[in-house]
C-alpha cells in the first residue's frame, strides 16, 4: 500500500509548481539540444551565432511543451486523487493516460486513444520501476544471510591425530 506524500504542497498549488518545473526542465534541455543542433548546422565561423539563434528560437517552445504536459498531468493527478480518495501508483497511470489522450485530441480519436494508451503504459513502467527500486533499497526488505554470524568464543582445538605432534 502506498503512503501519502506529505512533503508536497496541496493540490491546487502543486499544479503551478509542476508546470514551472517542467517548463524549466524543458527549456534547459531544449537549450542544450538546440544549441548543439544549431552549432552543427551552421557554417564554420558562425557556429556560436547559429547555436544562440537556435536556442532563442526553439528552447522556449520545448519548455512550453514540457510545461503544458507537466501542468496537465498534475491537474489530472489532483483530480484523480480527489475522485478516488486514495494515493497510489494507479493515480499516475490514469493521469498519464488522460494527459496523453487530451494532448492528441486534435489529431482525431484514433490518435488520441493510441497516445493515451502509450502514455498510460509509459507511466505504468515508471511506476513499476519505482516500486521495484523502493523494494530493493528499503531496509525492511533486505534478505537475511543464511549463515549465523560467527560467535566470539572459538571452539577448542582438536588434538592432532598424528603421533609425535601432541
Amino acid at each position: 500500500m502506498a503512503h501519502a506524500d506529505h512533503t508536497r504542497d496541496p493540490c491546487p498549488w502543486v499544479v503551478l509548481y509542476d508546470f514551472g518545473g517542467a517548463f524549466a526542465m524543458g527549456a534547459i534541455g531544449g537549450g542544450i539540444w538546440h544549441g548543439i543542433k544549431g552549432s552543427r548546422n551552421s557554417p564554420r565561423g558562425e557556429r556560436l551565432v547559429g547555436a544562440i539563434s537556435s536556442i532563442k528560437a526553439r528552447a522556449p517552445v520545448v519548455g512550453g511543451n514540457f510545461g503544458v504536459w507537466g501542468g496537465m498531468f498534475s491537474t489530472f493527478d489532483c483530480a484523480v486523487k480527489g475522485w478516488r480518495k486514495k494515493e497510489d501508483a494507479w493515480n499516475s497511470i490514469i493521469s498519464g493516460f488522460m494527459t496523453g489522450g487530451c494532448l492528441a485530441l486534435r489529431s482525431g480519436p484514433t490518435a488520441a486513444v493510441g497516445s493515451a494508451i502509450a502514455c498510460g503504459v509509459l507511466l505504468g513502467v515508471f511506476e513499476g520501476v519505482g516500486v521495484l527500486l523502493s523494494r530493493v533499497f528499503s531496509d525492511g526488505q533486505r534478505p537475511q544471510s543464511p549463515l549465523p554470524p560467527p560467535s566470539m568464543a572459538s571452539p577448542p582445538m582438536a588434538s592432532s591425530s598424528i603421533p609425535g605432534l601432541s
